[in-house]
């Protein structure tokens, strides 16, 4: 049985096993997704969006669906938990309503399992879910709607401001068997709100999984949100995420991604500017070794006028590592005054390593500013005997300059909690780091 055809069996399987109560619009949305994957299939490096990328692990394993959900507890979830925080924990895709601590939200502020939202919020669930993030071109987020079963649900009405920060903890707990998950995330921002959120994903214990999330965030007019995600799987885990923006005017939506763990990485990262006035940050930070693979694909679309966009993103390769970075900022022909900037650097630090990057604009109007570029290169041997030339050792010199570069990214992090783990992190990771830690 082929890869396509075992999902498949899968997918009826669990159709089969549902006992969840969800508007009969989703639930049609289902079939409809299986049988597009099925049309779709899982994509060849023919695939001119997918050509970089290996895909034979997804290819030659069996994932089936998760069983059971034991072999941890609370002490595990410590490393990932924020101070100060509300934390949802989903385990293997699935809310958990024991390891997660909500406590008090502002009044109309929902924080919840998506598949009880289903039941209590049908209409916005049904007004969201499956229309920003769309399956009849991506295999996977086809797959993700054809096994959509729950994921975390955020809600912040019109005027609410959400002080503290949402910490949403997807947890991966490998099985005896390889499993494949597929958490769907909705985050809606009601007019001049505001909400901070961090997405986080993490392996508990070693073990081939595949996580394929979908996250969609709608913005209502004059709403901000702040996103940060963190994707710190094991090396043995599969990672193929959907992160899908939808924007309405005057909106402002900031986004950075940090990614070190995952053997398999895809990020498809898409935002819809549908509003005047938007503006849209998404910067991202990937640290790859070893045989470790990382394919960042990001759509900017400028459907409106006078709105801007800034995109940077930074990559350090090691070993036999390979990235890829594919960005597009599409300018729609009404979108008069666009201002859209788009940056990938890469820092190689092994000669085997290898990274693809291909920035792009496609610009229907006339009056814009629209800038891309991309960097790839060792570290400076200039820089590094300017160092040296102050007594500071060759290692601990590049280990500094190192530093520095991913640095840039971590330090725009505005909750404080995440930024500090985030430096300790990359102190711990260079060879030199307490020096680094002294020097700055």
């Amino acid at each position: 049985m082929g890869a396509v055809e075992h999902l498949q069996s899968e997918y009826r399987k669990f159709v089969d096993g549902l006992s969840e109560s969800w508007p009969a619009a989703l639930t049609e949305r289902r079939g409809l997704a299986i049988e597009r994957f099925g049309e779709i299939g899982i994509p060849s490096r023919r695939a001119e969006q997918w050509r970089f990328i290996n895909l034979n692990a997804i290819r030659e394993t069996p994932f089936r669906l998760p069983q059971s959900f034991n072999g941890f507890g609370a002490d595990d979830l410590e490393p990932f938990r924020y101070e100060g925080c509300h934390q949802i924990v989903l385990v293997n895709g699935r809310f958990s309503a024991d390891y997660s601590e909500l406590g008090e939200l502002p009044e109309g502020v929902v924080v919840a399992s998506l598949a009880r939202a289903a039941v209590d919020h049908p209409e916005l669930v049904d007004e969201y879910v499956g229309k920003l993030a769309k399956f009849e071109e991506h295999p996977f987020v086809a797959l993700n709607t054809a096994f959509l079963r729950d994921g975390a649900f955020i809600y912040v009405p019109r005027g609410v401001v959400v002080e503290q920060p949402i910490n949403l903890i997807c947890l991966g707990v490998p099985e005896a068997e390889a499993v494949a998950f597929y958490p769907r995330n909705l985050i809606v921002a009601g007019e001049s709100s505001q909400v901070t959120v961090v997405e986080q994903y993490a392996s508990l214990g070693e073990g081939r999984y595949m996580t394929s999330p979908v996250t969609e965030v709608a913005a209502g007019p004059n709403a901000v949100i702040d996103h940060y995600k963190l994707q710190r799987e094991s090396t043995d885990a599969i990672h193929m995420a959907t992160f899908q923006i939808h924007q309405q005017r005057d909106s402002n939506v900031s986004s950075h991604s940090i990614s070190w763990g995952g053997g398999l990485v895809r990020n498809d990262v898409n935002a819809v500017l549908d509003g005047e006035g938007c503006e849209s940050t998404l910067n991202g930070l990937y640290m790859v070794e070893g045989e470790q693979q990382i394919d960042n694909h990001m759509r900017v679309d400028h459907a409106m006028p006078n709105c801007d966009s800034h995109e940077l993103y930074k990559g350090i390769l090691e070993g036999r590592s390979r990235a890829v970075f594919n960005g597009l900022i599409h300018v729609h022909k009404d979108a008069q005054k666009t201002d859209a900037k788009q940056t990938n650097r890469n820092l190689l630090l092994s000669k085997d390593a290898l990274v693809n990057s291909h920035p792009q604009l496609e610009i229907f109007a006339d009056d814009v500013k629209c800038t891309h570029g991309s960097t790839t290169g060792h570290l400076d041997d200039v820089a590094v005997f300017y160092l040296r030339s102050r007594g500071i050792g060759e290692e601990a010199a590049r280990s500094l300059l190192t530093y520095a570069f991913a640095a840039d990214i971590v330090e725009r992090i505005k909750v404080d909690s995440v930024r500090r783990e985030l430096e300790e992190f990359l102190f711990r990771r260079l060879p030199k780091g307490e020096v680094v830690r002294q020097a700055v």
